[in-house]
C-alpha cells in the first residue's frame, strides 16, 4: 500500500485518499471529506481515543467552566416540569454527551434540589463513539441507576414521546458541511482531490448540482455575494425535524455557537464560517493534520427555526447564551465574600460565572434555542 505525506492519522489520510482515487471524477465533496475526518469509524477525530475536550483535548466547552451551567440547567429542567408537565417526573434526553461532564453536573444538581424529581427521572444519552460511552460509564458510574445509553434510531423509533426534555451542547457545529462559493455568477460547491505531487489534500470547485443543496438555498432565501463562500449544514434541520417528529409533546434546548441567517451570510462574511480547532488554537486549514483537529462551522440557527416549525415545534424563543443564562438566575449565585484564598470553592464558583458571561465573547457567540411542541413558550 503506497503511503500518503499528508499531515494527520497515516490510516486515515490513506484512507481518504483511497476513497478519492475510487471515484470515477477522482473527486469527494468537502462535506464527505469533513464527515471522513470527524467519524470514520477507526480512525476519525470523534472516534478515536484522543482527548478532545478540555486542558489536554483541543477545545472548551461551557460545562468545563466550573459546575454553572450544569446547575442552571437541570434548574430550568426541573421548572419546566413543575410549570407544564401533568406529573411529577422527568425525561431528559443528552444528545452527544461527549465526556460526561455536564450530565453529571445536571444530575447532581437534581438530586440535590429537587430530590423529588430525582427519584422519578430517566436520563437517556444518545453517544455514538465508543471511546465517550466508555468515559460516560466511568464519569456516571455513582448515578448509573438513573442513566441509560441508547442508539440514535433506537430512540427515535421508540416516540412518540410525551413531555420529554431533549437538548445538545455543541453537537451541529461539527455536523458535516457541503462548502460552496460563487464565482462569474454561478454557484460551485467545493470538492476534495488527491494532489498526486505534493502528496496532500487539496480543493476543486464543481460547479453545484447537489439537488438537496439547492433546493435549502431557494427555501432558505440564501444569496451569496460575488467571491464569497459559505457552508449549507443540511444534517441539522434534518435532526431537528427528526426530533420534532418523535415528540408529541415536549421541549428541545440546542447550545450552539452560531447566529441567523442574515448575519452567517453576511457580505463581510466572505470566506464562510468553518474553523479547525487543534491544541486550543483555531486555523483554517481543514486539509492538514486530518483526524487531528476538531472541524467546525457556525449554526444557521434561522434553518434550524423553519425546520422545527415544520416539525410541530411551534414555540421559540433564541437568545445569547448571556441572556439564557441572565433569565435562568446565574446572578444569584454570585456570593459575597472576603475571602483571600483563590482557590477557595466561593471565590472559584463567582470567577466561573463572570467567566461565563465576559469571557472572549464565547457568552455572545454561543446561542440557546428553546423550541416547544404541544406546550407554552413561557421562559
Amino acid at each position: 500500500m503506497e503511503s500518503a505525506n499528508a499531515s494527520g492519522v497515516p490510516q486515515l489520510v490513506q484512507y481518504i485518499r483511497e476513497q478519492i482515487l475510487r471515484s470515477p471524477e477522482r473527486l469527494i465533496s468537502f462535506r464527505d471529506f469533513m464527515n471522513l475526518c470527524l467519524y470514520q469509524p477507526e480512525y476519525g477525530y470523534y472516534q478515536n481515543e484522543r482527548s478532545k475536550i478540555g486542558k489536554d483535548g483541543d477545545f472548551y466547552t461551557s460545562s468545563n467552566i466550573g459546575g454553572i451551567m450544569g446547575e442552571l440547567l437541570a434548574g430550568y429542567f426541573v421548572r419546566t416540569a413543575r410549570e407544564q408537565w401533568s406529573a411529577d417526573r422527568l425525561s431528559i434526553v443528552e444528545w452527544g454527551a461527549g465526556t460526561g461532564r455536564l450530565a453529571g453536573q445536571i444530575i447532581r444538581e437534581i438530586q440535590t434540589d429537587n430530590p423529588d424529581f430525582y427519584e422519578k427521572m430517566n436520563y437517556s444519552i444518545i453517544e455514538s463513539s465508543p471511546f465517550h460511552r466508555r468515559r460516560l460509564e466511568d464519569e456516571l458510574a455513582e448515578v448509573s441507576d438513573k442513566v441509560t445509553f441508547l442508539g440514535a434510531e433506537e430512540w427515535l423509533q421508540g416516540g412518540p414521546y410525551q413531555e420529554t426534555i431533549v437538548f445538545s451542547n455543541e453537537l451541529m457545529d461539527a455536523f458535516p458541511v457541503h462548502r460552496i462559493c460563487l464565482q462569474e455568477g454561478r454557484l460551485y460547491e467545493i470538492h476534495v482531490r488527491w494532489d498526486e505531487r505534493q502528496e496532500t489534500f487539496a480543493q476543486a470547485l464543481v460547479e453545484l448540482e447537489n439537488s438537496s443543496v439547492l433546493k435549502h438555498l431557494e427555501e432558505q432565501g440564501i444569496r451569496l455575494s460575488e467571491g464569497q463562500a459559505a457552508e449549507i449544514n443540511l444534517e441539522a434541520p434534518q435532526w431537528i425535524r427528526k426530533i420534532g417528529h418523535a415528540m408529541r409533546s415536549g421541549v428541545l434546548i440546542t447550545i450552539d455557537y452560531g447566529d441567523v441567517q442574515e448575519e452567517i451570510f453576511a457580505p463581510h462574511r466572505m470566506n464562510g464560517t468553518l474553523l479547525c480547532y487543534r491544541k486550543h488554537q483555531a486555523n483554517d486549514r481543514p486539509y492538514a493534520h486530518v483526524g487531528e483537529q476538531d472541524m467546525t462551522a457556525h449554526v444557521n440557527f434561522t434553518a434550524l427555526i423553519h425546520a422545527g416549525l415544520e416539525a410541530g415545534l411551534d414555540a421559540w424563543s433564541l437568545r445569547t447564551q448571556k441572556q439564557f443564562l441572565l433569565d435562568s438566575g446565574i446572578l444569584e449565585k454570585l456570593e459575597d465574600h472576603r475571602i483571600a484564598d483563590p482557590f477557595h470553592p466561593v471565590v472559584r464558583k463567582n470567577r466561573a460565572i463572570r467567566q461565563l458571561l465576559l469571557s472572549d465573547g464565547m457568552s455572545e457567540l454561543f446561542k440557546v434555542l428553546v423550541q416547544k411542541k404541544g406546550l407554552s413558550l413561557n421562559r
